[in-house]
């Protein structure tokens, strides 16, 4: 009965290891092919131009909200409590407001950021697919978060961001 098992469990063994060996496997790093393909290019550079607005307009409330603190310190020793606390109060008012700001733009490019990037993201997707469909791979693993080591012989970022760019620049031409 030992010897049935160790037998069975040798040819398990042995079928699994020759299907594995058959397997093509590569890897992609989506994140570098976003980065690098001309929509990506695009994109950051569109959400960068945004951001570096909206920073600007935040860094100037900030100004201001400073130089009411350095003129609330001067004036609160020589005011009244009662207008004291009036003031105090309207800066805290601010303060809030300023950061209920600042919160509200980081949603805002968090959104525009995942608005820019998904139809990028689906049509990389489609250019991994039809490189795995040409050239036989089993499976691609994205590089960045299941892959620890790789050849890099396996990466076909390079493909996927030439093969994207051919087709996104193909399309534009036709229009």
């Amino acid at each position: 009965m030992n010897k049935l098992f160790a037998l069975v469990f040798a040819l398990g063994t042995l079928s699994s290891t020759a299907a594995f060996a058959d397997t093509k496997i590569a890897v992609v790093d989506l994140q570098r092919a976003l980065e690098e393909t001309e929509d990506g290019k695009k994109a950051k550079s569109k959400l960068k131009s945004d951001f570096d607005k909206k920073q600007k307009e935040l860094d100037e409330k900030q100004e201001d909200l400073k130089k009411m603190k350095e003129d609330l310190d001067k004036k609160l020793p020589l005011m009244k409590p009662e207008a004291a606390q009036a003031e105090q109060k309207k800066f805290q008012d601010r303060f809030v407001e300023l950061q209920q700001i600042y919160a509200r733009l980081q949603k805002d490019l968090a959104t525009r950021e995942q608005e820019a990037t998904g139809g990028i993201f689906r049509k990389l997707q489609n250019v991994v697919g039809q490189i795995s469909e040409k050239n036989g791979f089993d499976a691609v693993l994205e590089k960045n978060s299941a892959v620890v080591w790789a050849k890099s012989a396996l990466d076909i970022t390079n493909e996927v961001i030439r093969q994207y760019n051919a087709e996104a620049g193909g399309k534009g031409n036709k229009k």
